[in-house]
């Protein structure tokens, strides 16, 4: 033992003992899954630094790995790395100062023309490179981000398994993803289909719905007319530039006002185009003037309507954003053609202005726009409004158009344990809600290839019906420089040859499978069998949607199963605004300060402070968990190096005295709390019960039973120390999933081996009377109290003293009278019966310097 335990150094000493002495590696599939526990880790994305929502979730799940492994069982805890999405490519291409061209060969030797420091982050200062070397940078990044957050969290002190790693981006996952993809192609739930999609122009790729948020943005209503069979049909709209994209106005079925005119056309404004008047469902009679305007495409209603409707295709925006350069076929008139080069290569913004002055110009605008503010739909990481446009696109079935399939997967989240259950609501409503199936490929470079080839046709054009797939044991590819079964490279792009496919998937078509990845799915058949399903998946709520579902759905469709047994949901971190931190919000706070001013145990209490499901405030000005933890941590050093200076043995039949027997009594109750509230995953709870007993038992009991101890064998001297040594170890176990520096720290003092690689403490069945300890501590905190009334030192000897109470209370206090003597340096104590006294009441104190 330290002359002086402290906390400072602790993380760097154990963080190495416990990797070199592999206390948290996996123990093995010897057995099979009996006995193991297994965890779906969040693999976080590798890409700048982590933040204190990290450290907060992640602390979450540490302490679910730490009780069950001191419960004895096999945990599987591994850490994935998510290097694989947009993020990263940003990253790189600001890091280095390169852009992605798939055209340009590749150059084994480029060496980057940056690193960190580049000066501008324009795609046209940035220098273009072949994808094979782009992906090269990903991969050199991110590997050094990996680095970093491990080194977090090993700080943090994640009894993570790290020999058992990956990368979403790896060779192996790569295999897994692009096997998993052939599987579902070869089920008939992958199919590719020319269809609208959502756009965002900055990033130039299709975005899922998962993929989605509204935000509120200023608009307008502008009232246009259209000329009708025998009148102006007036309709209300926020995007008059998409009328050259107009191919019908729909009606509610059940609006008299509009019944005479379905069937019939009107002629649009400006443009001249004859569209029909048709109806639908969706459409509002109480919104606007009651019929709406469809474009091609403004918004997903119009989709909605396009497709249920059978309406032509008249789009006219771009990949750009930009308008297209010519008009669709349907504005025939030259007036109409003349108009629309007004729009012709402007932004969606700049087409709504010039839009505006032609409506006016004609006559068509009945009135000023009408400023309003309205939800409009983002990429969750773009800065522009999505647009829609026609793409071939690749898609998996995901039961938004199979209502077998949602029925199934409805039941499957019936048969989810979500940890708090309230969450449940949101799966449910998102699976209900579905209106597409997953968009599951995109246009970007640094990501899982779609492992397909299209045949081409005599004059060199792709056959997107006839795709050609690798073999199984060829993967991972990349169709953009391998070369499919029984074709060869001088093939590529030549009439009667092949052309690969450039598109990725969606990072979720990858994360959705972590279960693969990180069970071994393809590479270690025992371990797979051992571990799935797994036992849990922790996550944020934000991502139920996506991550949760989404690997849901994969295991539902290969497996026909759940891929884990249960879901624990984290809250988030909120500023003291109650604002949700995130990087996009400038709130972010990172953990490394934090840490080290604190200490990782104080940060894990007060991460195990808060309940899953339920969002923690962090005001880095006024930390209070965080001290209050630390308090804890420094406590149970000191405590220990106090117990453990008394010679004796930590042996139950030593303990007699009925105050130890109590304690040891009172501790079991707490043990068997909460170790029900440990497996009901409910850490705050387990917290809530045992701190409050640790205090109790520092700040009452050991006050009370340290001159006894004293004594050493004589006068219940063995009695006291067995029971304060028996109850040391249990506390250290008990405290270990929350502080596993400060109670390693102690337990190695006088133990060989870690606190974490020890059994879960079992009770002791002692026959104590768990209402001493209460009664003790209450008639100490009297006398404390007195004391201090008197202004006198706790030190100070008592000559008399008079404790009241029931009867029945005062024949636990005689048991303990020694003890209260002792602790208290009081000569003499009355007892005095008194009923109308609830429990205990110290009175009449007289200090020695008063009675001379």
């Amino acid at each position: 033992m330290p002359d002086k335990p402290a906390l400072e150094g602790l993380e760097q000493k154990f963080a190495a003992a416990w990797e070199q002495e592999g206390v948290y590696r996996f123990p093995g599939t010897e057995g099979g899954r009996e006995g193991v526990y297994s965890i779906d880790t969040p693999p976080p994305t590798a890409s700048g630094s982590l933040h204190i929502g990290h450290v907060f979730s992640y602390t979450h799940t540490d302490l679910t790995a730490r009780f069950q492994r001191m419960r004895g069982k096999r945990v599987f805890y591994p850490m994935g790395w998510d290097d694989n999405g947009l993020p990263t490519e940003r990253r790189v291409q600001n890091y280095y100062g390169v852009r992605c061209d798939p055209s340009l060969p590749y150059d084994p030797d480029f060496t980057p023309p940056a690193e960190g420091t580049a000066k501008s982050t324009r795609a046209g200062d940035q220098v273009p490179i072949s994808r094979r070397n782009f992906i090269e940078l990903c991969e050199r990044l991110t590997v050094e981000d990996e680095q970093q957050f491990e080194e977090v969290f090993r700080t943090v002190g994640l009894s993570v398994d790290f020999t058992q790693s990956y990368r979403t981006i790896g060779d192996e996952a790569r295999a897994i993803s692009q096997r998993a993809f052939l599987d579902n192609l070869a089920r008939g739930e992958a199919y590719q289909a020319e269809a609208p999609s959502l756009w965002d122009v900055t990033f130039r790729t299709a975005v899922a719905q998962a993929e989605l948020e509204d935000r509120e943005q200023p608009g307008a209503y502008h009232t246009v007319a259209f000329d009708g069979p025998e009148s102006q049909v007036v309709i209300e709209t926020t995007r008059p530039e998409l009328l050259p994209a107009c191919v019908a106005l729909v009606a509610h079925p059940d609006d008299e006002r509009y019944a005479p005119l379905v069937g019939r056309t009107v002629r649009s404004p400006v443009f001249g185009v004859e569209v029909p008047v048709v109806t639908h469902h969706l459409a509002q009679p109480d919104k606007g003037t009651g019929i709406a305007m469809v474009c091609t495409f403004g918004d997903l209603n119009d989709v909605t309507w396009w497709r249920d409707l059978h309406l032509p295709n008249r789009a006219v925006i771009g990949f750009d954003g930009r308008f297209a350069s010519e008009p669709p076929a349907a504005i025939e008139s030259p007036e109409g053609r003349e108009a629309y080069a007004e729009l012709a290569g402007k932004t969606v913004f700049s087409a709504r202005a010039a839009m505006v002055e032609l409506l006016r110009d004609r006559g068509a605008l009945l009135a000023d726009p009408r400023p309003i503010t309205h939800p409009v739909k983002f990429f969750e990481k773009g800065d522009r409004p999505l647009e829609i446009v026609s793409t071939r696109q690749w898609y998996l079935t995901n039961g938004a158009r199979q209502p077998e399939l949602k029925q199934r997967l409805l039941d499957a989240g019936e048969r989810l344990d979500f940890l708090p259950d309230f969450m449940r609501v949101r799966y449910d409503n998102w699976v209900g809600g579905l209106t597409g199936d997953w968009l599951v490929s995109r246009q970007r470079f640094f990501g899982v290839p779609l492992p397909v080839w299209y045949r081409l046709d005599g004059d060199g054009n792709p056959l997107f019906d006839e795709v050609l797939v690798p073999e199984a044991d060829a993967l991972p590819v990349d169709p953009s420089t391998d070369v499919p079964p029984g074709f060869t490279e001088d093939q590529r792009g030549a009439a009667g040859g092949f052309v690969g496919e450039v598109d990725v998937m969606d990072t979720w078509a990858t994360s959705s499978l972590t279960p693969q990845l990180a069970g071994g799915w393809l590479r270690d058949p025992e371990l797979w069998e051992a571990v799935f399903p797994f036992d849990l998946r922790p996550q944020g709520q934000d991502i139920i949607r996506t991550w949760l579902f989404s690997t849901l759905l994969r295991s539902e469709l290969a497996f026909g199963e759940l891929p884990w047994k249960a879901a624990a949901i984290s809250g988030f971190i909120v500023d003291p605004d109650r604002k949700k931190m995130s990087k996009s919000k400038g709130n972010v706070v990172t953990p490394a300060d934090i840490l080290a001013q604190h200490g990782s145990d104080a940060v894990r209490y007060w991460a195990a402070s808060s309940r899953l499901g339920t969002d923690a405030a962090l005001d880095v000005t006024n930390p209070t968990q965080m001290r209050k933890g630390r308090r804890l941590a420094i406590k149970v050093l000191n405590a220990a190096k106090f117990i453990l200076a008394f010679d004796g043995e930590a042996d139950p039949a030593l303990v007699t005295a009925p105050l130890d027997l109590a304690v040891l009594a009172e501790l079991d109750h707490v043990l068997e709390q909460a170790t029900a509230a440990f497996e009901a995953s409910d850490h705050a709870r387990a917290l809530e019960i045992v701190e409050p007993f640790f205090w109790t038992f520092c700040d009452d009991h050991l006050e009370l039973v340290k001159e006894r101890a004293y004594a050493g064998d004589g006068a219940g001297g063995a009695s006291a120390v067995a029971a304060l040594k028996l109850a040391l170890d249990a506390l250290l176990k008990l405290l270990a999933p929350v502080l596993p520096f400060a109670t390693e720290e102690t337990w190695r003092w006088t133990h060989s081996g870690s606190v974490h690689a020890q059994a879960w403490p079992s009770t002791l069945g002692l026959d104590g009377d768990r209402t001493l300890l209460t009664t003790a501590g209450t008639a100490l905190i009297g006398i404390r109290r007195a004391k201090t009334d008197a202004k006198a030192s706790q030190k100070s000897p008592v000559a008399s003293l008079v404790i009241s109470g029931p009867e029945s209370v005062l024949k636990g206090i005689e048991l303990v009278a020694d003890d209260l003597k002792a602790a208290g340096r009081i000569a003499q104590a009355e007892l005095r019966v008194d009923d109308s006294v609830d429990a205990v009441e110290v009175s009449d104190v007289v200090l020695v310097d008063d009675a001379q």
